[in-house]
């Protein structure tokens, strides 16, 4: 299962399993904002999206 999270050069967020969810929640971190009427992300200066493949056990 793959899951994406922010990263900002000084926080890191939660790890969630789509995309979507973790722009919702990345304005905890500093990482940008998401504009629920246009359904747009805009993320800030430095912040980059992270994923990875977790092994379901």
């Amino acid at each position: 299962m793959t899951k994406y999270r922010f990263v900002t050069p000084t926080r890191t967020g939660k790890w969630y399993s789509d995309i979507e969810q973790a722009q919702r929640f990345a304005e905890r971190i500093g990482a940008g904002f998401f504009e629920r009427m246009t359904r747009r992300f805009v993320a800030y200066k430095d912040t980059r999206l992270e994923s990875a493949d977790f092994v379901n056990s």
